[in-house]
């Protein structure tokens, strides 16, 4: 039984030892990066459309929040009404300056 284990133990030894060169073989970590930087940069447009759409979406959402506020006569609606909009011009802001940074 022993003899049996030593065996397949050899075997398997050798299976490795022969597939390592294969592994040895990667590809250049230049064309690596190219690939990747063509891959996001195709990616970018989709994603710029998609801050634009999340940035609609908090804005028609903070208008309904703000509204609700200054109707039940809230005095702090004008820190809120601040606060969504910012976060909405930040949204675009940073899709554009993303957009001009990178080239795209």
């Amino acid at each position: 039984m022993k003899t049996t284990i030593r065996i397949a133990m050899r075997k398997s030894a050798l299976a490795l030892l022969l597939a390592l060169p294969l592994a040895a073989t990667a590809q250049d970590g230049l064309a690596g990066i190219n690939e990747a930087n063509q891959q996001v940069r195709s990616y970018f447009d989709a994603g710029t459309d998609l801050m634009y759409a999340v940035g609609a979406i908090l804005g028609l959402i903070g208008a309904v929040k703000v509204y609700q506020k200054w109707n039940a006569g809230d005095p702090d609606t004008g820190k809120v009404a601040a606060a969504w909009f910012g976060s909405c011009v930040f949204l675009v802001v940073v899709a554009t300056v993303i957009q001009s940074f990178f080239g795209i």
